[in-house]
């Protein structure tokens, strides 16, 4: 699960939000700094990565990827299913989807401050370019790819995700859907926030 997806799944607490946005950066000890609300939102995002990791259809998908992904194949299926998320957004929520892509950026640039400096850089380019929104077409997921491949640490072929992503689309999405039902099970049992 990428950033939209976990924000879907943070629910309505702010505070769980930031956490879970911030959870990748955070290691061992240096949770205890943060409010308790960010630390239970950093704590759901570990969650979700677990349950999103065992999970029977996110190995299908990871497989679909795997010859020309290798070992960022997961990496992949998680910006992926961004895109599954945003392009059926009206079956998942009420809210539009710019409105809570937009809320979203807000909040996190009114609350910069209790995010860790390694952080704080991307909020306002994904701002400038909607990546949330941007998420749910092609040419946005591929932007997508094309950025966290240049961030990678060792050569990958992320930037050409989006050939395997068309020619196994129906079955991705599929996967995306079985796999989704169930996260969401799984979260409103884990935080009653959601």
């Amino acid at each position: 699960m990428n950033f939209l997806a976990h924000q879907y799944l943070s629910g309505s607490d702010d505070y769980i939000k930031i956490g879970n946005f911030v959870a990748d950066m955070i290691r061992g000890k240096e949770m205890e700094q943060f409010d308790e609300g960010i630390q239970q939102g950093i704590q759901l995002h570990r969650a979700i990565d677990h349950f999103t990791d065992n999970h029977d259809q996110v190995k299908k998908a990871i497989q679909l990827f795997r010859s020309s992904q290798g070992k960022y194949a997961p990496v992949i299926v998680d910006i992926t299913f961004d895109h599954f998320l945003a392009a059926n957004w009206s079956s998942y929520s009420e809210q539009e989807l710019n409105s809570f892509a937009n809320n979203f950026y807000d909040l996190m640039i009114e609350n910069l401050d209790l995010m860790p400096e390694k952080v704080q850089w991307i909020i306002p380019r994904m701002k400038a370019q909607n990546w949330l929104y941007e998420y749910q077409y092609l040419d946005g997921i591929q932007q997508a790819y094309e950025g966290i491949s240049r961030r990678a640490n060792f050569r990958s072929n992320m930037a050409f995700a989006r050939v395997d992503l068309e020619n196994h689309y129906d079955e991705l999405q599929q996967c995306f859907s079985l796999f989704f039902d169930d996260i969401i099970s799984f979260v409103r049992s884990q935080n009653k926030h959601l």
